[in-house]
């Protein structure tokens, strides 16, 4: 199922309303994915570089993915966020297991085609051991346009927003998905506020962190890294 936002046309007398909105969807189809686009205002969208309005709004066809590579360059944690990245291993692991830096990473984005959304994999290596590897999947839906699922049961409502001509997200509320029910968690039992940023460097780099901080413990986990499209 592919989700795209609700556009208006008028209708071409002459034309049958069917054949019309095949043309529509067309031309809609051929500006490539529109879905993170439609989570911005307008005048949000044009302060960001065009390197980064491309790479979200690049459809990524069933089957293709597109291939980030770099390596990680800051990354710190406290004795809370250690903790909490250690226990959420039941989950996947979804926050970064080590403080290591300078080692490579490397980012893949496929098409979700049953959830209408985007399959995120991230893969960091390690000086010891296995590499660690993060599975996400983005699917505009929800309360904000935007969750991303950790897990079949756990996912992150996400805000979309431009700031400093970097593109930003923003947690709303964690969710537990239980079956057919959507059961927001409270903001007591919340890990802290998430905060990614995608910044463009230019000469095809950006750099993409994420921080997790907490009102009471302060920031829990920092990374960074600094990434480039791998060409086929």
């Amino acid at each position: 199922m592919q989700i795209m936002p609700r556009m208006r046309s008028e209708h071409l007398p002459g034309v049958p309303r069917g054949a019309q909105d095949h043309r529509d969807q067309d031309r809609y189809s051929a500006l490539g994915d529109l879905r993170f686009r439609s989570l911005l205002p307008d005048r949000d969208w044009e302060t960001l570089p065009a390197a980064v309005r491309r790479r979200f709004s690049t459809r990524v066809a069933g089957g293709e993915s597109v291939v980030y590579v770099g390596e990680v360059t800051e990354a710190s944690r406290n004795l809370v966020g250690r903790l909490l990245a250690e226990c959420l291993r039941l989950a996947g692991a979804p926050l970064p297991l080590s403080s290591e830096t300078g080692l490579p990473s490397i980012v893949s984005v496929t098409e979700d085609v049953a959830g209408g959304g985007q399959n995120w994999t991230r893969v960091q290596c390690t000086r010891r051991g296995f590499p660690q590897v993060v599975h996400s999947a983005k699917r505009f839906t929800g309360p904000t346009g935007l969750e991303e699922f950790l897990s079949r049961a756990i996912s992150v409502s996400l805000r979309v927003c431009a700031e400093e001509r970097a593109l930003v997200f923003r947690s709303d509320h964690i969710a537990l998905h239980l079956g057919n029910r959507r059961l927001r968690l409270p903001s007591l039992l919340s890990p802290g506020d998430l905060t990614v940023r995608h910044e463009e460097l230019g000469n095809g780099r950006f750099r993409f962190s994420m921080t997790l901080a907490h009102r009471w413990f302060g920031t829990l986990i920092h990374q960074a890294g600094i990434y480039r499209e791998e060409k086929r």
